[in-house]
């Protein structure tokens, strides 16, 4: 953390703010799409109503004792937060009980029928079956004749953008302007990222990158397609991909949504199915390895990461952290200054560590203060969560630790 940490933790407290709007708007709306998507019976429905009521109006109440998590929620802070408002704890770690709080009222962990049925599954589904994967995917097929250095940039850019990944695929395209290459990219440390996996040769002696994913179905697919590459030039000798554990956040990735993604790759043809059935295989002889870390749907920082987890992380040639939520947790959920210094906020990392990231929350590091008063003036603080800009940011794996962010 920076020498004198000021910058307040978010909280849901405030009326008109987005962390507010989350709580008191959002939630209540996945409640009632859950609701509307699975034929849940009576008891699923008291749940949702009941979570419904206590999220808007209640109080924190803890889980069942017989929740076969419960401690672990007690270290991470369910007795400290029980009997206290949703909007009045850090934004967070209300935001992660909310799905916690939400599986279980579906029946997720059982016993019973609707055991391990993930509540987003036919949101996830729609979204990776669209018309418009089948466009980016298609776009695979130009882009497999182009120099690897032309594909590394593009498939990074696509893995950026997420579900605007149809951008990056186009970013190579014959003709394109330099200034064309990442619209709307507001601090980009891409060189140092390829510096950082330039590693010589392959296979065994060749590095380890780890992944940490964020969203399934369109998101997804452009990570694994980078993985895919890194792979097959050489440049790492091992894929470590990070999922949830379970579904978390509507779209989060877990190990099923993985496969889902593989299947609609190598369903797809061309040069799309070529990506399917090296990543198929990568996984099978290991070179392509999941992880689901229990820490990976915690309501916490990654400073408060357990030991196991940060030798992992120390032990990669570098830690691609993916997406809003897991940038909110390496840097901390804090309203930073926004020219706040990257490596200062996440020089407790044990490795190498690069975050790409659209924005869609308040919470942002790093940035010239050129380029702030430039967004600031053009959108006010619109800019911060619209989702339309984004970040490539890579702290120096040379400079020394400080204590993490809590």
């Amino acid at each position: 953390m920076p020498d004198t940490p000021s910058a307040p933790v978010l909280l849901g407290d405030q009326p008109g703010s987005f962390p507010h709007s989350v709580l008191a708007e959002r939630h209540p709306a996945i409640i009632r799409q859950v609701r509307e998507a699975f034929p849940y019976g009576p008891a699923q429905q008291r749940a949702l109503d009941g979570l419904l009521a206590e999220c808007t109006r209640g109080v924190i109440e803890p889980l069942p004792a017989g929740a076969h998590d419960r401690d672990r929620w007690d270290a991470w802070g369910m007795r400290e937060y029980a009997g206290r408002s949703w909007f009045e704890v850090p934004w967070l770690w209300s935001e992660s009980w909310f799905y916690r709080r939400l599986l279980q009222a579906v029946g997720y962990f059982g016993p019973g029928p609707w055991q391990g049925i993930d509540p987003f599954r036919p949101f996830k589904l729609a979204e990776l079956d669209s018309a418009e994967t089948d466009g980016e995917l298609a776009a695979l097929d130009d882009l497999a004749g182009l120099p690897d250095g032309e594909q590394a940039r593009a498939l990074l850019h696509g893995s950026l953008w997420g579900n605007r990944a149809d951008l990056g695929f186009r970013l190579s395209a014959e003709g394109a302007r330099p200034a064309d290459a990442a619209p709307g990219l507001v601090a980009d440390d891409s060189e140092r990222l390829w510096a950082l996996l330039d590693a010589p040769g392959e296979g065994a002696g060749a590095p380890t990158v780890c992944l940490v994913a964020d969203n399934a179905g369109r998101e997804l697919v452009p990570d694994l397609l980078l993985i895919d590459h890194l792979l097959t030039s050489g440049r790492v000798g091992q894929a470590v991909l990070h999922v949830k554990p379970y579904p978390y956040y509507v779209s989060d990735a877990t190990t099923a949504d993985v496969l889902d993604a593989l299947r609609r790759l190598t369903g797809a043809g061309k040069a799309a199915a070529g990506y399917g059935r090296r990543l198929w295989s990568a996984l099978a002889d290991g070179r392509l390895v999941l992880r689901a870390h229990p820490f990976s749907s915690a309501p916490l920082p990654y400073g408060r990461m357990p030991d196991d987890l940060r030798a992992e992380f120390a032990s990669a040639a570098l830690t691609v952290v993916k997406g809003d939520l897991n940038y909110r947790r390496l840097v901390g959920d804090r309203l930073w200054p926004a020219t706040t210094p990257f490596a200062d906020v996440t020089a407790y990392f044990p490795g190498p560590v690069a975050a790409l990231r659209t924005l869609k929350s308040e919470v942002i590091t790093g940035l010239d203060p050129r380029v702030e008063a430039e967004l600031v003036a053009a959108e006010d603080q619109r800019w911060r969560t619209s989702g339309t800009h984004a970040l490539i940011q890579v702290r120096d794996p040379h400079r020394g630790a400080r204590p993490a962010p809590r």
